[in-house]
């Protein structure tokens, strides 16, 4: 039953990043606005954080890399986690993400963190 639940949660996981992963390709302006200003080469930062996405997610699928795509997955959505405390701090408009649950999204991300985890392994 636990490794039912962890099979459907990683597919649903590894869906999850293949398809935010996308996004960055196809919405690059929306999470160019949310890289923090210090940071150059917003563009290239966003499509390679969509390129690592996309890879890390058909890796949670392929069992011979799930556990260092579970490695890689948890280590972008460290390096993200700034991006995502600017957006909520400047209250900045993503587009689909509504502004009032910019704030959840923060421990939100650990708890994402943890399944990736649990799912990589």
């Amino acid at each position: 039953m636990i490794q039912d639940l962890r099979k459907a949660l990683r597919f649903f996981i590894a869906s999850f990043f293949i398809s935010v992963g996308a996004l960055h390709f196809l919405r690059t302006k929306s999470f160019e606005r949310i890289i923090p200003k210090f940071l150059e080469y917003k563009k290239e930062l966003v499509y390679i954080s969509g390129v690592f996405e996309i890879l890390g997610g058909i890796g949670l699928l392929l069992p011979f890399s799930r556990k260092w795509a579970g490695k890689g997955l948890v280590a972008l959505l460290l390096a993200v986690f700034p991006a995502n405390i600017n957006m909520a701090v400047n209250k900045i408009d993503f587009g689909f993400i509504p502004r009032k649950v910019l704030w959840w999204r923060l421990p939100i991300q650990f708890v994402l963190i943890g399944l990736v985890r649990w799912v990589s392994r």
